[in-house]
């Protein structure tokens, strides 16, 4: 089983200095696990940066829980999960939104800015990660592991390859360049995407995962989830790898071969595949990151799955900042805040028992002593 780093954009100093200083008026009660409740006491400004996979979730969350909380304000900056993790460990916001969960490395740099316990990964978005395409008359490919490896790494140069046309029989595939585009940012999105190649296709993918992608592979690349879908949409025969929220059917997909089937990509093929996960190894009790099967022969799950994470410390300086985090993140990891993000992002929502994990999780989360 391949260990699966989380787990679906660089600080910016204006917004960081401006919002590290909350002003919430703790409440004994803060807002729990929906939108909010009348009387909830939370105010304050809370700054989150990282995966551009979560945008259109984070979108919906931070507006839903500032009209339902009145002096709240949550400020996200989409600059990938790498500057994310950044901003955790050097204090410069108060969460992180990662699709690959701290490497142990990071885990022990997270205890300087958030004490003994560190930070701990909380999963709040799950979404599957499509193999996007830009061919003429072309909505839906079938692809194995090592095809797709082949095609990124630059091995198969025409769509009407042979290694395509086995797997697509009845498909009209055109004389045209294979263009791959990847990220040009520290991704989780190509953590996850590479972590799926290592282990399906070991033979073709000879790198080892990682959030930045290869620099010795040919092709195009661009920042974020919207950068490389916009390159795809305007390129001719050009693929990609991106959240599925993104792709949003301006592009064709690839069904993914799973066992003996091709199994389409969806919110509840997804699921079927983290369902399937186990917890990462030799974490801390409230750290809830997932290692999933990129290798599953399951029918019906869909390996290629990006699990997102905010990233959060165990402890804050300040009661009014455990309060007012602890009350926007039981929000997201809520029935009602998971559908949310389901409704206007594709997402797949998490299930009851990893949203009570997650929930038990938040709880921990407390003033330094």
């Amino acid at each position: 089983m391949k260990s699966f780093r989380f787990s679906r954009h660089t600080a910016i100093a204006v917004i960081a200095a401006g919002a590290l200083a909350l002003t919430a008026c703790g409440s004994d009660n803060p807002t729990a696990a929906t939108g909010g409740q009348a009387g909830s006491k939370v105010t304050g400004t809370l700054t989150g940066i990282g995966s551009s996979a979560q945008g259109a979730a984070m979108d919906v969350w931070k507006t839903n829980f500032a009209t339902a909380n009145q002096g709240v304000t949550v400020q996200y900056s989409p600059d990938g999960s790498g500057a994310g993790r950044k901003a955790i460990l050097d204090g410069s916001a108060q969460f992180a939104g990662s699709d690959a969960y701290l490497k142990d490395e990071e885990l022990a740099q997270s205890k300087e800015q958030c004490g003994p316990g560190g930070a701990i990964d909380i999963p709040v978005y799950i979404s599957p990660i499509a193999i996007a395409f830009n061919i003429p008359d072309v909505m839906e490919l079938n692809l194995d592991a090592p095809t797709a490896a082949k095609i990124f790494r630059g091995e198969i140069k025409k769509w009407n390859d042979p290694a395509i046309v086995a797997l697509n029989p009845d498909a009209s595939l055109p004389d045209l360049q294979v263009t791959p585009v990847s990220r040009s940012d520290d991704s989780g999105t190509t953590t996850n995407f590479t972590e799926y190649l290592e282990a399906a296709a070991p033979e073709v993918w000879k790198d080892e995962a990682d959030g930045v992608w290869p620099a010795a592979l040919e092709g195009e690349n661009a920042k974020g989830t919207s950068g490389v879908v916009k390159t795809v949409t305007d390129t001719p025969g050009a693929v990609t790898y991106a959240d599925d929220s993104a792709v949003g059917g301006k592009l064709g997909t690839a069904k993914i071969k799973v066992g003996s089937e091709f199994v389409e990509i969806s919110p509840e093929a997804a699921a079927a595949a983290v369902d399937a996960g186990k917890p990462v190894a030799g974490r801390a009790e409230n750290d809830t990151a997932i290692d999933l099967d990129r290798t599953t022969t399951e029918s019906g799950a869909y390996p290629i799955v990006l699990v997102s994470y905010h990233v959060v410390c165990s402890t804050y300086d300040t009661q009014e900042t455990v309060d007012l985090v602890k009350a926007f993140e039981k929000y997201v990891v809520s029935e009602e805040g998971q559908q949310a993000a389901a409704e206007s992002a594709k997402s797949a929502p998490l299930s009851a028992a990893l949203s009570t994990k997650a929930t038990k999780a938040i709880e921990s989360i407390k003033v330094k002593s």
